[in-house]
């Protein structure tokens, strides 16, 4: 069992959001979740589902959309700086940001730790664990650019939600799973969202 630290911010990309969380569970790895207040709102948004202010009500509620799961979730608030990701002595096996606003990603560059989304970020980079940040939708400015790249300098991979066609996805899900795929590549997670290049 892997613990994956998985934060929610406020940018459009919940469903690819909620499915990874959903693979993972079933997969019988521990998620870490955590979210922002404007994840809340694009929640309601993009799913038509409420994300609770409290972290006890969010793992209930969670428990009951995704069904019987043989993993572990625990949900954290976003100032919650005695959980365990705080610390670079307990700070899990790695961290997705998804989806990522640019806001957050430009906090994350500039090494700030204003809340638990983006403390946990620091200490996986300056632990050398995997910190993969999902951004939001295109277009991106040279600044958003220019703070990937020295997010990538630092060891974190940056993986923009665009998917392939060249496996002729047919639904919507098609493509938020190509995705999710390409995330749980990088975490190391087995999966058979999608077919495998030469299968």
């Amino acid at each position: 069992m892997k613990t994956i630290v998985l934060a929610l911010t406020g940018a459009s990309g919940l469903p690819y959001a909620m499915r990874l969380l959903e693979c993972l569970l079933q997969d019988g790895q521990r998620v870490y979740l955590v979210y922002s207040q404007a994840a809340q709102i694009v929640a309601k948004q993009e799913l038509d589902f409420v994300l609770p202010n409290r972290p006890q009500d969010a793992e209930k509620i969670l428990a009951e959309r995704l069904g019987k799961v043989s993993g572990e979730l625990r949900v954290f608030g976003r100032d919650d700086w005695f959980a365990p990701m705080a610390s670079g002595s307990n700070p899990g096996d790695a961290m997705v940001i998804c989806p990522c606003t640019m806001g957050t990603l430009a906090a994350v560059a500039a090494g700030l730790s204003d809340d638990l989304i983006t403390r946990a970020a620091d200490v996986m980079l300056k632990e050398k664990r995997p910190l993969i940040l999902v951004p939001r939708e295109t277009p991106f400015s040279a600044i958003h650019l220019e703070n990937m790249l020295k997010l990538s300098h630092a060891g974190a991979v940056i993986l923009p939600p665009n998917p392939g066609f060249y496996y002729h996805p047919k639904s919507v899900q098609d493509l938020v799973d190509f995705v999710v795929a390409k995330i749980l590549d990088h975490l190391g997670v087995e999966h058979r969202l999608v077919k495998r290049w030469g299968e």
